[in-house]
């Protein structure tokens, strides 16, 4: 089964298109070791026990157990472990934003996708389709791009222009177009983006999913990026929300709060009303 597989299986079961990161950072109240793992751990178990009938993936994001050392590092594994165990169904993202020369990207490999486990993993593009063929031989797993990050200084080189197109969208288009061979290529794109979010859906068509942060405390509009981002089936999107949910008081109703509010604004659409500066049949000639 290929990633996008297995995400649209949890996306029509939990009819949900939320994705709630697992950054246990500075945790609002203090959580001891409990007998499987540590704190960390026991945080993150508390949210997915919580949450697992309301979303569509978990996204650990690396650099907080990283921080931790081998300590964390533990803890990230238990949570894969936990989730793969007790909710198998559910895809697991890595947010690790990898990329290197394709002899380290072997290594980065192994350790993601054969130590770790996980369904996914988020990537550098500057490097190159050639420095990335490791991650996009693995025809399992997907290989989630970075293309308009939700960061303030996010156009300072993807705004960039070649040809009078900007860097992010000539990057849309070679990932829909040239590196997707295997059907396992998503691309980021920022949900407090939403005019750039609409062109890439544009640019790529409706096969490829992107994974857009930057709603709940980042301040993206929930209704601007799900119009914006979605496919012609009315899904195409992970919309992921890590602070807003798991440091709430009660991260259930949370979860619940922005699943419903995603799905008010789904709508199968026919991806020909979308308006943008290039038609369809002109991108070819462009890029």
């Amino acid at each position: 089964m290929t990633f996008v597989d297995k995400l649209k299986k949890a996306v029509n079961k939990n009819n949900s298109l939320l994705c709630v990161g697992l950054d246990p950072v500075n945790p609002p109240a203090p959580i001891e070791s409990g007998p499987v793992g540590g704190p960390f751990f026991e945080f993150n178990k508390n949210i997915i026990d919580q949450t697992h009938t309301f979303v569509c993936a978990y996204k650990p994001n690396s650099a907080f157990y990283e921080s931790k050392g081998i300590d964390g590092i533990r803890e990230l594994k238990k949570t894969v472990d936990y989730i793969k165990s007790k909710y198998a169904d559910i895809p697991i993202i890595l947010d690790a934003k990898r990329g290197d020369i394709g002899n380290t990207n072997n290594g980065y490999v192994e350790y993601i996708y054969d130590y770790l486990c996980v369904d996914a993993v988020t990537l550098h593009p500057y490097l190159g389709k050639e420095a990335l063929m490791p991650f996009l031989n693995r025809k399992d797993k997907g290989a989630i791009i970075l293309c308009r990050t939700s960061n303030p200084g996010a156009g300072e080189l993807q705004d960039l222009k070649t040809n009078n197109i900007p860097l992010y969208e000539h990057l849309a288009y070679k990932v829909a177009k040239e590196w997707d061979a295997n059907n396992n290529c998503l691309l980021v794109v920022g949900a407090t983006y939403p005019t750039e979010l609409k062109r890439v859906r544009e640019i790529v068509g409706n096969n490829i999913w992107f994974l857009v942060p930057g709603i709940g405390v980042q301040g993206g509009d929930v209704e601007k990026t799900v119009k914006s981002g979605q496919n012609n089936k009315g899904e195409g999107i992970i919309i992921s929300a890590s602070r807003s949910i798991i440091f709430a008081d009660n991260p259930k109703d949370e979860a619940i709060k922005l699943k419903e509010e995603i799905n008010k604004y789904r709508k199968p659409i026919d991806l020909m009303e979308l308006k943008g500066t290039l038609k369809h049949k002109a991108i070819k000639e462009v890029y």
